[in-house]
């Protein structure tokens, strides 16, 4: 029997707000891309909203009526081509905010726009939205040291950047919440583009993130697997064998990496799910328990 996609619950966010203090990105003004929000879905109770032309990053949060301090910052997936912002995003909202947890959904730039800082535009976005958080976290009830990242697919690849390049000099800063740390205290990476390696990427994040010939320092960059560091936040892994999209090689080959510099880390590999499942996609297959796995490990961290 296929998943009754319509059982999942929408929650509208309690407010949305932008990232930077003059909402378009500082490197956005040598950009031409245009924004556009297009729903791709026929259903009006199931959207699949995908942003493109991003300049003026936002987050849109939902507080959970009993918070439990714990934050996640969610980076949607999109092949660094798009947000989907609610697939991997919104649909979240219920299924976490019933457990304690506020959660803040992303949109970002992409690293092919045009902007100044390049490939490092969605590395900048993500490092500023984490300060911002964090600088806002009392009036949440949060504590600012339970901030994690949740990425999906290219989205993984950012939250991974994030958790290995969080002291990178990314953009300059521009006011007290550039002070703060912007390093997640615990990422969570589902499904993610790891790798630069031709034979084990994703075509279309690669392109969009190195060029059509990139430098071999700028490749090594932004594979992940080469850049894990003892320092790096606690690792949540969790990808499907049969995902015909990014192989899941991506997540063995950052398993592997992170057991060799002893950073903390679980993996979950299910059998089926193929790529981009987040909620919606794994209702009838074991990997719908991920949220709860995800969620467990997290509790784990802080004893």
């Amino acid at each position: 029997m296929p998943p009754d996609y319509q059982t999942i619950a929408r929650l509208e966010p309690d407010e949305t707000f932008t990232i930077w203090p003059a909402g378009e990105a500082p490197g956005a003004h040598t950009s031409p891309a245009h924004y556009v929000l297009t729903e791709r879905s026929t259903l009006a109770s199931l959207p699949d909203r995908a942003a493109t032309g991003i300049r003026a990053p936002l987050i849109s949060a939902w507080r959970p009526k009993e918070p439990n301090g714990v934050a996640l910052l969610v980076a949607p997936g999109g092949g660094y081509n798009r947000v989907v912002v609610d697939k991997e995003g919104s649909d979240l909202a219920a299924r976490f905010t019933a457990q304690g947890y506020t959660l803040f959904v992303m949109t970002y730039r992409m690293p092919d726009g045009g902007h100044s800082e390049a490939s490092l535009a969605p590395l900048a976005d993500i490092q500023r939205a984490i300060r911002v958080i964090r600088t806002r976290s009392p009036e949440w009830g949060l504590n600012a040291q339970r901030i994690g990242v949740l990425g999906f697919s290219a989205g993984g690849h950012l939250a991974g950047s994030l958790a290995t390049h969080f002291d990178y000099p990314a953009y300059p800063a521009m006011d007290e919440a550039d002070s703060l740390s912007a390093r997640p205290d615990f990422a969570a990476l589902m499904y993610p583009v790891i790798t630069m390696d031709a034979a084990l990427t994703h075509p279309g994040s690669a392109r969009a993130l190195l060029g059509a010939t990139p430098e071999p320092l700028w490749r090594q960059h932004h594979s992940l697997e080469l850049q894990v560091r003892a320092d790096m936040p606690p690792v949540f892994l969790a990808h499907a064998a049969d995902d015909p999209s990014v192989p899941v090689a991506n997540s063995l080959l950052m398993f592997q990496a992170l057991l060799a510099h002893k950073v903390p880390a679980e993996m979950h590999i299910f059998q089926q799910g193929q790529h981009g499942f987040g909620i919606r996609g794994c209702l009838d297959l074991p990997a719908q328990s991920w949220p709860e796995l995800l969620m467990n490990w997290v509790e784990a961290q802080y004893p």
